[in-house]
């Protein structure tokens, strides 16, 4: 019910555009967030997002280079990644919530998230 798109091969510096789109269900209502993975390392959250876009959270790893947003009208996400580095390399995956609450402690937890989308592979060439 989520699917994302976006990602691919980029240098250090540059930028990536994802999207989350979707269906089924549309979430507009609730938080969705942003998280990434790596091989051998946990779920590792990006950001997030609440139902009307009026509260957004993000990891001190990534704030100031990525933008989180989202369309209800096109019950679609986006995470807009600039000044990309290495260390950006993940997996990345859109999730949604069933709850509307956005406290730091819950929206930073995979855990606090029921769907989740299959990921899309991001990685930053040195």
């Amino acid at each position: 019910q989520l699917t994302e798109s976006g990602g691919g091969l980029v240098q250090a510096g540059g930028s990536l555009r994802l999207s989350c789109a979707a269906s089924g269900r549309t979430f507009s209502n609730y938080p969705r967030g942003w998280f990434r993975q790596t091989p051998g390392k946990e779920r590792e959250f990006v950001a997030a997002i609440s139902g009307n876009g009026a509260n957004i959270y993000y990891a001190d790893s990534v704030k100031g280079r990525f933008t989180i947003s989202r369309d209800n009208t096109r019950a679609t996400v986006y995470l807009q990644m600039n000044s990309l580095k290495p260390e950006d390399t993940a997996v990345y995956y859109c999730s949604a919530k069933f709850s509307t609450e956005f406290s730091t402690v819950i929206i930073t937890n995979p855990d606090s998230y029921y769907y989740w989308g299959q990921g899309t592979q991001v990685t930053v060439s040195s």
